[in-house]
């Protein structure tokens, strides 16, 4: 998300810890070097005391069923129909909004060609002047604020064991992620996260994407996010509700005043449903499809005995 008067910036969501009952409510412009400052609460505001406390069960246990479970996620995700609502405000130096927003609602639906497809069911004009939302703005909403953290991607990251921590009602094992090594041209997830000791499923996400890019007149920066879940049919922590606010400081340089721009955004996740299962239904060895079904009323075929 670059300003209005010239830099480039990438804004997702914008850290601000927030109560989790509370959370399941629900251009271009001249090259300025930024640097972020977020005016947020600290990490785990509004949780309950850290306790470093070393698990009953080994961590690297831990780590292998909640990173099994994130890949169940993953591929359940895929089951789903959903609603993202988006909303991004400039907001004064009181932190009051200033009328400058961008608003979107977007139905996740699949058509009947089994394809993932996005419509937009409410998008009036965007009234924000003072910075620019990208392609990268979009591409993290859409892709990166829920961060999934499956087996197959845990190699690329150290996970360490912080310790335990309750957040509302819920007792989470809480461990630090940072990518081992940074490929260019990939991104990667660096902050926290809390896991379920009874579900061992993550609940809530807290940080920011990687690497940034902060060359002058290139500047790419990925502020902090936290991402909240909620228990879905019974098995899956879904996101439902991401949510940031911060102050953005940007420096003086080529010849361009240093400004300050306070940004907050909103983004939710509603509506899910259930679209497709991925249970296989075998008849007398052969899997079932809608278009193959057994004759109504008709048994399997007797099966012969084994010898006694």
């Amino acid at each position: 998300m670059p300003l209005a008067s010239p830099t480039r910036l990438r804004l997702p969501a914008l850290s601000l810890a927030a109560a989790f009952s509370a959370a399941l409510l629900l251009g271009a412009a001249p090259a300025l070097h930024a640097q972020v400052s977020q005016d947020s609460m600290p990490l785990d505001s509004g949780f309950g005391p850290l306790d470093p406390t070393p698990p009953s069960i080994p961590v690297a246990q831990i780590i292998r069923e909640f990173t099994a479970k994130e890949s169940l996620f993953n591929q359940a995700l895929n089951d789903y129909t959903w609603t993202r609502t988006v909303r991004v405000r400039v907001l004064d130096g009181d932190s009051k909004p200033t009328g400058q927003q961008y608003y979107q609602v977007v139905d996740i639906y699949y058509n009947p060609q089994g394809q993932r497809k996005e419509r937009v069911v409410n998008a009036p004009p965007s009234t924000i002047q003072d910075v620019i939302m990208t392609e990268s703005d979009f591409s993290d909403i859409e892709e990166r604020l829920f961060f999934v953290l499956t087996s197959e991607a845990a190699d690329q990251y150290d996970i360490t064991y912080l310790g335990r921590q309750p957040i509302d009602q819920i007792q989470t094992w809480v461990f630090a992620v940072k990518p081992k090594t940074i490929v260019k041209g990939h991104r990667y997830f660096q902050g926290r996260i809390w896991v379920d000791r009874r579900e061992h499923q993550i609940v809530v996400t807290d940080g920011r994407n990687v690497p940034d890019d902060e060359r002058p007149g290139h500047q790419d920066l990925t502020l902090p996010f936290i991402t909240w879940r909620q228990l879905v049919d019974g098995k899956y922590w879904f996101p439902v509700y991401t949510h940031g606010r911060a102050n953005l400081h940007f420096v003086a340089s080529n010849g361009a005043l240093s400004q300050n721009v306070n940004m907050d955004e909103m983004v939710t996740y509603t509506n899910y449903h259930r679209f497709r299962t991925s249970i296989h239904i075998l008849y007398n060895g052969k899997e079932i499809t809608n278009q193959q079904q057994p004759p109504a009323g008709s048994a399997p075929p007797a099966q012969p005995q084994s010898p006694q």
